[in-house]
C-alpha cells in the first residue's frame, strides 16, 4: 500500500511512504478498497492546518517510520471494492465518500443499507458521524459515473456553502446590510455566491481576492461588488456588516474589524486558503465563530429530517454544479506521485482559480 502523508506540524513537508503487502489482509468484518480518484483543493489544506483542532488526523493513521510526526489528510473521492469478507458489501460495490490519499484501504462496515453503511472502525467512532457514511453509487437511480470528477470536487464544498448561507439566514444576517466574503475566489465562496444571489433577502454582497483572481471574481457576476485585499478602505463602514472569512489571513481580518467598528455585527470563520499568514489573536475572537459544516447539518437533519435535508442540498448543489462546468477546468494528475509533485502549489495558493485538481490511481 501507498499512502500520501505530511507532516503534522510543517504540513509544507509532504512524504510518500509505501507498506509491506501484508498490511492489505483484511479481518473476517472488513473489506478491501481500492481507491480510484479523488479531488484535491485548498479545502483538504485546512484540514491539516485545522488537524489537532478538529480531529482530522485520527481519520486514517499513518503508516511507516516516525508515523505519529505524520498525518494523512482526508480526502473526497471514489473507490470499488476489491476483497469483502462482509456479505453485505460485495466485490464490485463502488462508494463515494472521505478517504485517505492512497492506492488502498480497509473498512469495518456497519449499519449497512442498500445505499450507504457506516466505516465502524474503533478509531473512528467519536470523529462526526457525517464523514463515517459511504455511498453505495451503484443504488442510485441515475448514477452517471461521467459525474464523478464534478461531484467529488464540488459536493463536501458547496455542501458548506449551503450550510453557510441557510446559517446566515438563520440568524436573519445577524442585523448586517452587506456580506463581506474573503478570498472569494475559492470554491466553497463561489458556492455561497451562488446562494446569495438566488437569495431576494439576502443583503448586498462584497467578494474580496487578489489581484490575481479578480478578473475571475468578476466573471462570475455573483457579488455586488468585487474588490482586492488592497482596497479594504473603500468598503462602506457606515452599515453593520456581517464577514464570512475562507483566508484565515489576520492582517486583512484586523484590518476589516478596525475599519469596521462596531459596524462589524459577525465574522464566521471557515478556511484557511491564506493558512501562512494565520496565527492566534485574542482580539479577533469577540463575536466570531469557527464555522464546522457538519454541526449545522446535524441541527438541520433534526428538523428536517436525513431526506429533508438530503432533498434541499442535493437540488442546492445540482445547480451550483451546472453553473460550475460553464467555468471549471479539470487538472488530472497521475497518482500519488502527481500530488507529491503539485502538492506544494496547492499548498501556496498557486493553483488558478478555475481549475479542479483530480488525482487518479
Amino acid at each position: 500500500m501507498k499512502q500520501f502523508q505530511t507532516h503534522k506540524i510543517n504540513f509544507s513537508n509532504k512524504r510518500l511512504i509505501a507498506s509491506n503487502q501484508d498490511d492489505l489482509n483484511i479481518a473476517d468484518d472488513e473489506i478491501l478498497l481500492k481507491i480510484d480518484r479523488f479531488a484535491f483543493t485548498a479545502n483538504n489544506i485546512t484540514y491539516a492546518v485545522a488537524g489537532f483542532m478538529l480531529g482530522y488526523w485520527q481519520f486514517f493513521p499513518a503508516i511507516g517510520e516516525d508515523a505519529e510526526e505524520w498525518g494523512v489528510i482526508p480526502v473526497w473521492g471514489f473507490a470499488d471494492v476489491v476483497e469483502s469478507n462482509v456479505a453485505d458489501v460485495p466485490v464490485g460495490d463502488r462508494l463515494f465518500g472521505y478517504f485517505s490519499p492512497s492506492d488502498y484501504l480497509k473498512m469495518k462496515p456497519v449499519k449497512i443499507s442498500p445505499t450507504r453503511f457506516i466505516d465502524g472502525a474503533e478509531h473512528r467512532s467519536k470523529l462526526p458521524a457525517g464523514y463515517n457514511g459511504y455511498t453505495r453509487v451503484k443504488a442510485e437511480p441515475n448514477y452517471n459515473s461521467s459525474m464523478d470528477n464534478l461531484r467529488m470536487l464540488l459536493w463536501p464544498l458547496h455542501m458548506t456553502s449551503f450550510c453557510l448561507w441557510d446559517a446566515l439566514k438563520v440568524k436573519d444576517w445577524f442585523g448586517a446590510e452587506q456580506v463581506i466574503v474573503i478570498s472569494a475566489s475559492s470554491k466553497t465562496s463561489v458556492g455561497l455566491g451562488y446562494a446569495l444571489k438566488g437569495d431576494k433577502d439576502a443583503p448586498k454582497t462584497i467578494g474580496i481576492t487578489s489581484d490575481r483572481n479578480v478578473d475571475f471574481v468578476k466573471g462570475l457576476d455573483l457579488y455586488d461588488k468585487t474588490m482586492t485585499y488592497d482596497n479594504l478602505s473603500e468598503i462602506d463602514a457606515s452599515i453593520p456588516t456581517v464577514m464570512v472569512d475562507m483566508s484565515g489571513n489576520i492582517q486583512v481580518l484586523k484590518s476589516l474589524y478596525q475599519h469596521l467598528g462596531d459596524n462589524r455585527k459577525y465574522c464566521i470563520n471557515v478556511g484557511l486558503t491564506h493558512w501562512e499568514k494565520g496565527g492566534q489573536d485574542k482580539t479577533l475572537a469577540e463575536r466570531s465563530e469557527f464555522f464546522f459544516a457538519p454541526s449545522h447539518m446535524q441541527m438541520r437533519a433534526k428538523e428536517w429530517g436525513l431526506e429533508g435535508l438530503q432533498q434541499r442540498t442535493s437540488k442546492f448543489i445540482m445547480e451550483t454544479a451546472a453553473s460550475c462546468q460553464k467555468w471549471l477546468d479539470f487538472n488530472r494528475i497521475d497518482g500519488l506521485a502527481g500530488l507529491e509533485k503539485i502538492y506544494d502549489d496547492v499548498c501556496n495558493g498557486k493553483i488558478p482559480a478555475n481549475q479542479g485538481i483530480i488525482v487518479e490511481l
